[in-house]
């Protein structure tokens, strides 16, 4: 139940973020946004119909859909965050009149902020706000198509819209804060801590494993592996730490092994004890 709550609170925040978003940043400057949001802000533009009611009505049939082919659990949630959204846009209607930012490109950028924290808060605990979501959700369970032809396809057509109603400037300002919105909400869903991957492969593995256990204070693991050209038996360590620690991997494996082979790459989000569990210290 607590973890319901928290879901719905999340939502529900996320929700009054990206309507801010709108209404403070995106609105005064004739900016638009992404999805169905978008759509609704031209033709709030165009004929002053309430932002939040359209958003409500463009999603009643993908709701349906949700509903038919996503599940109850689902769909609960994605009318609860439709609901929120919907109601808060035209609630905060009155921020549109206090623009803190009278520079269009600042305003952009900050409503991209804004709306892309919003937007990766929901995302973080698996809810939903409607809109492409829906179209998303459906794709990924049922076709092996990329997700992001659909939303880019949308929004190059939102694009071509606002160029055409409002000019080419606005509709690169809109670019622009379609971009910076969608990084951050990546940043939020992935989070900020990102670890690396490092992969060593060393004849001297015991004592590479045992120095990093020691000196870096980080665990490993010994993986079983073949070389393809000698068919030499090898040991693969497989360790996970943060960026700081990069240099100590390096200094401890250019000590014990110069000649071992050393492979460091981003992980996205590392989930499990010392990294995630509760009432376990992250480096």
């Amino acid at each position: 139940m607590r973890r319901k709550i928290f879901q719905y609170a999340i939502v529900a925040l996320g929700c009054v973020l990206s309507s801010a978003a709108i209404n403070l940043f995106l609105v005064p400057h004739h900016l638009l946004s992404g999805g169905v949001s978008g759509l609704a802000i031209i033709f709030y533009y165009l004929f002053k119909l309430p932002i939040g009611m359209q958003i409500f009505a463009m999603n009643i049939p993908l709701l349906y859909a949700a509903y038919r082919l996503l599940g109850k659990e689902y769909t609960i949630i994605t009318i609860y965050g439709t609901l929120v959204f919907s109601f808060t846009v035209d609630a905060l209607k009155f921020l549109s009149s206090m623009a803190p930012i009278d520079d269009p490109m600042l305003s952009a950028i900050t409503g991209g902020i804004v709306s892309g924290i919003g937007a990766g808060l929901i995302f973080r605990v698996n809810g939903s706000a409607g809109g492409l979501d829906i179209v998303a959700g459906i794709i990924k369970k049922y076709y092996s198509f990329n997700l992001g032809v659909v939303g880019f396809a949308v929004n190059c057509l939102i694009m071509l819209l606002s160029a055409m109603l409002f000019g080419l400037k606005l509709a690169i300002l809109t670019l622009i804060s379609m971009f910076v919105s969608a990084n951050l909400t990546d940043k939020v869903v992935a989070g900020f801590n990102h670890k690396k991957t490092i992969f060593i492969v060393s004849y001297k593995w015991d004592e590479i494993a045992a120095s990093i256990l020691k000196e870096v204070g980080r665990g490993a693991t010994i993986l079983h592996g073949e070389g393809a050209f000698t068919r030499q038996d090898k040991r693969v360590i497989f360790v996970v730490v943060s960026l700081t620690q990069i240099s100590q991997i390096k200094m401890v494996v250019q000590d014990i092994d110069p000649q071992a082979f050393m492979i460091v790459s981003d992980a996205a989000e590392v989930m499990g004890r010392g990294f995630t569990l509760p009432g376990v210290r992250q480096p």
